[in-house]
């Protein structure tokens, strides 16, 4: 099967609608997702299906279904849903595994299928692999006797806005109490249909935009400070405590102190790990790209940061392996184990908002606290010489560094590091740098760069 066009990962197709991704790609994907989790699971499988807010959601939602049911799955329709709750769904289910139509923070124009194993986690690499064998093979369809049924549950955002606020740690009385005023930005997306009711079940006084779920994101979808200006006016202007930002399909949160200003993502799973640390004993994971402002709130909390190769399958599977309470991605994806083990916005809100109880003080004093870190990100064309010799080359021009080559290379000194690794979509290099001011970052990536342009002359 020819994937031009497409962007084929561990966890998910994604393509542009009408161009690389039509009706018959998802549907052979889907149908070989489908027959991938009926022979693993003796024969029967019940596969949850989820969307999030995309114009073209709807179509692809039908071809999934039927794409499911023509190789006999049984479906659970769950409807327009944030992608954890899917992830939720497939656990409480006891489902052979879910698919989420979503193209999370990727422009209007893109949609994709991600594929959710019966751990309610993303497929790893070797399932993923496994599964586009399938894919690309004839795939086995079921007579007319054998085709699968669908089902609908209406309940399935319900229920996971139940299992936040039953968490034993989470004060629910006394956050209502407060009568947190929060700034609500959902871009469109499937949280415009989640996040208030959450917010208000736990007391809050909401000012929002961009809430119709419809898909017709008003402005980049990806929730960085620069795409936040309207949200940071948001917050000002209504006087709120904490402004939040979510994307199309509710994995990642990004925030907007009470003065109106967005704290940058990485912040997220940090203030996240600071609130749950003080509850339960463990360490964080997060992944090799990640601030480290999570280094020094999980010191602060006599606990330690470990660090995964750069995915959410990577850092979850890392998480159960290590027993860690806390972990996530610096995109302002937060993973909360005791809930399960999946990057979830609505987590990160009343998580958020337990910080604001327990701290007593704005959002900006907290975070003014701590040291202030630059992320600069740069990328190169991939030179012509191996990538384990760029690694060498950059490890000789900086031996003073730690180490670090699960996932390309990481130097990493006590106030900075830097992280090189091959784009998995594109033929470049990926160079990412952190450091107390952006002229530092700058020049540590100026200073990688040296070492892979004189391999690639």
């Amino acid at each position: 099967m020819s994937y031009e066009g497409l962007m084929v990962s561990v966890s998910g197709v994604r393509g542009r609608v009408g161009e690389a991704l039509t009706p018959e790609i998802v549907a052979q994907f889907a149908a070989g997702f489908g027959a991938w989790s009926l022979a693993r699971n003796g024969g029967t499988a019940t596969i949850v299906v989820g969307r999030d807010s995309r114009v073209s959601g709807p179509m692809f939602q039908r071809v999934v279904l039927a794409a499911l049911q023509s190789v006999g799955c049984n479906v659970l329709d769950i409807g327009m849903v944030p992608t954890p709750t899917v992830q939720l769904a497939v656990e409480h289910h006891h489902a052979a595994g879910g698919l989420a139509i979503t193209a999370s923070h990727n422009p209007i124009e893109w949609n994709a299928l991600k594929f959710i194993g019966p751990s309610g986690l993303f497929l790893e690499s070797s399932e993923a692999a496994e599964m586009r064998t399938v894919v690309d093979g004839k795939i086995r369809r079921a007579t007319w006797d054998k085709l699968g049924t669908v089902s609908v549950d209406k309940d399935a955002a319900r229920e996971h806005i139940e299992k936040i606020l039953a968490l034993s740690f989470l004060d629910v009385e006394g956050i209502r109490k407060k009568e947190f005023r929060v700034g609500l930005d959902c871009v469109r997306g499937a949280g415009g249909a989640f996040m208030p009711v959450l917010l208000e079940l736990l007391g809050c006084k909401l000012a929002t935009i961009n809430m119709e779920p419809d898909g017709r994101f008003p402005r980049p979808p990806e929730p960085v400070a620069e795409n936040l200006g309207e949200l940071q006016r948001l917050v000002q202007d209504s006087h709120c405590d904490i402004g939040m930002a979510v994307d199309p399909d509710v994995d990642r949160l990004a925030l907007v102190s009470d003065e109106g200003v967005a704290i940058g993502e990485d912040y997220t799973l940090a203030l996240a790990a600071k609130v749950v640390l003080r509850h339960r004993k463990g360490v964080v994971v997060t992944n090799l790209s990640t601030s480290r402002i999570v280094d020094d709130i999980a010191t602060e909390a006599g606990s330690r940061v470990i660090r995964a190769p750069v995915g959410e399958v990577n850092v979850a599977t890392r998480m159960r392996a290590e027993g860690a309470p806390i972990g996530g991605e610096g995109n302002g994806g937060v993973i909360l184990s005791e809930l399960h083990l999946g990057r979830d916005a609505p987590v990160g809100a009343a998580l958020m908002l337990q910080l604001l109880l327990e701290e007593g003080k704005p959002l900006s004093k907290i975070v003014a606290a701590y040291p202030r870190y630059i992320i600069v990100k740069d990328k190169l064309d991939r030179p012509n010489a191996p990538l384990d010799t760029v690694y060498e080359a950059l490890k000789a021009a900086f031996p003073t560094a730690d180490v670090d080559t699960q996932d390309g290379l990481r130097l990493t000194w006590p106030d900075r590091w830097v992280h090189v690794r091959p784009s998995g979509t594109e033929p470049i290099v990926r160079v990412i740098a952190e450091a107390p001011s952006a002229e530092d970052a700058e020049k540590l990536v100026r200073d990688c760069r040296k070492p892979v342009e004189a391999l690639g002359r």
